[in-house]
């Protein structure tokens, strides 16, 4: 196995002179990319060549030259895995990029599915279901809207709606081996059935799961389920005053997504986490200190009326339903929330037209705090947002752009994202420590719990800092390695990693999987050549 340091390697230097012949010098980057814009995070591993194969003949002969020259390769969908890698390799790979490759085809509007390829974004997705006319809403995460659908899946991302966890709505997938070869998932084995977009489970042992979080093959296409758009929508916000509420308000919801009354992703932020995604960091009133003191925080969470922890969530269904729904929540959440707001379209359009009077009478900061709000809203409902990737330029001292790039801007942000069951105590663990830990290191520890499923919580830790600060690239790491350490060892894993970190798999993991999943690796892959690193080594 030839592992690339250099562009003067002969193999590599052949292959990529095959790849131009096939491609044209215009789909093939030769120029090697590393860490330095290319990511929110210092990165050892590089880019040594771009390619950019069109369709999927041009990908399965570019997966042939990359075998015959044992060239490691590393797909990417868009790039833009921010705060996890970017479009960064775990070791140092030519980088196919699969951007071109955005068709979305098959779209059932019967059945409510579509299935889409790598390259396909959340807002290609969402205007394209707005063409068919909006019968069915997609899943919006808060990246980007020029972020891959399918990337997100692959690593068992999750959004805002009850089609949140998206991984469980994945029908079948059309997958490429190392050599090229075709592979269909479920029904799709079979000629002529049916049911090929349809059956998930399929006839036999079941393959999805293979290729999620992997590295045995490139997912070429995946048809996904999307979700029916409700009679009615309606959003709830609601807060607590204090840290020591958490658990008794998580122990207070957990029924309510169990039994179904929340069938979305419920998502629980933190005073850090809402001020970072209304503003920059507010140096001038902080005095330049870092981190964020306590009575800073506090003066911008009485302004805007946000509290020590902030949730929301959809409520989809008939006008009746959600009622019933609304009063289960005031029911359940009696005397354990500072307030909790119900807010349809409606009451948005009225919330934007009377925001200036509003904050009059009040003294709250309505007009910023919609600011988060509104795209909250929407992302509810399918339509994917730029509003929160701003949150990225937390710790930056230059105005955020118009075009926002957190690579190119030298955004510093690591995710640090654990999962464990849907309890008040675990919950208050898990965040009593990552507080702990990123306040030691100097950071401000923004976090969003995250209700993914009927039984498990996910707490999303942001290191953010500025990478044109000397050191600060250095320092982030050692937070997030001495923070998941110490979440590790106390039974909280990581539900996805980062380029920086896929190492931790194969740390903690028992040895007889790590065994099987290398062993099955050789099936897939026998020269070992897609995404060294990723997951499986």
């Amino acid at each position: 196995m030839l592992i690339m340091n250099s562009m003067q390697n002969k193999d590599l230097t052949k292959a990529i002179s095959a790849w131009k012949s096939l491609l044209g010098n215009e789909a093939v980057h030769d120029s090697p990319v590393s860490d330095e814009k290319a990511c929110t995070f210092t990165q050892s591993s590089s880019v040594v060549a771009t390619i950019q194969p069109r369709n999927l003949p041009e990908l399965q002969e570019c997966l042939r030259i990359a075998g015959q020259y044992k060239i490691l390769v590393f797909p990417v969908s868009t790039g833009l895995n921010w705060g996890y890698g970017s479009g960064l390799p775990a070791q140092t790979a030519v980088v196919f990029d699969l951007s071109f490759l955005n068709e979305i085809s098959d779209y059932d509007e019967a059945l409510g599915l579509v299935t889409i390829q790598p390259g396909v974004t959340q807002t290609q997705l969402y205007e394209f279901l707005q063409q068919q006319g909006g019968a069915y809403w997609m899943d919006a995460t808060g990246s980007s809207g020029q972020c891959s659908v399918l990337g997100n899946t692959l690593e068992r991302g999750f959004g805002h709606s009850p089609y949140s966890n998206h991984a469980e709505q994945v029908v079948s997938m059309q997958v490429m081996l190392a050599n090229g070869e075709l592979i269909h998932t479920g029904m799709g084995q079979f000629k002529a059935a049916t049911t090929a977009n349809t059956y998930a489970a399929g006839l036999g042992p079941g393959l999805n799961q293979l290729f999620l979080q992997s590295n045995f093959a490139v997912v070429t296409s995946m048809t996904i389920k999307l979700m029916p758009a409700p009679e009615y929508f309606q959003a709830v916000y609601f807060s607590i005053s204090d840290e020591s509420m958490l658990p008794g308000l998580i122990d207070a919801l957990q029924p309510l997504r169990l039994s179904g009354v929340i069938q979305s992703a419920m998502h629980i932020g933190n005073a850090y986490r809402v001020l970072s995604s209304i503003q920059q960091y507010p140096w001038e009133a902080s005095q330049g200190k870092t981190p964020l003191p306590e009575d800073v925080l506090a003066s911008y969470g009485k302004q805007w009326d946000f509290g020590a922890w902030n949730g929301s969530a959809g409520l989809y269904g008939t006008r009746k339903q959600v009622a019933e729904m609304r009063r289960l929540l005031r029911l359940a959440l009696r005397d354990r929330v500072k307030k909790i707001r119900f807010m349809d379209d409606r009451s948005l359009e009225m919330a934007k037209r009377l925001q200036k009077p509003y904050q009059w009478l009040t003294g709250i900061n309505l007009p910023e705090m919609l600011k988060l709000i509104e795209p909250v809203h929407n992302m509810m409902k399918g339509k994917p947002t730029e509003r929160i990737i701003a949150s990225t330029y937390w710790r930056k001292k230059m105005s955020i752009p118009d075009d926002m790039n957190p690579d190119r801007d030298r955004c510093g942000l690591i995710w640090c994202a654990h999962v464990a069951p849907t309890k008040g105590h675990h919950a208050r663990e898990m965040t009593d420590i990552a507080s702990n830990i990123l306040l030691s290191h100097g950071f401000e520890p923004g976090m969003t719990l995250t209700m993914i499923d009927e039984r498990n919580l996910d707490n999303v830790i942001s290191i953010s800092y500025d990478r044109d600060i000397e050191g600060e690239d250095e320092r982030a790491i050692q937070c997030y390695i001495e923070l998941s350490e110490t979440l590790i060892n106390k039974g909280y894993y990581p539900y996805r990693l980062g380029a920086h970190s896929m190492h931790l798999l194969s740390q903690y993991a028992a040895s007889t999987n790590i065994d099987l999943l290398q062993r099955l690796k050789t099936v897939f892959d026998p020269h070992k050549i897609l995404a060294p690193g990723r997951y499986i080594t």
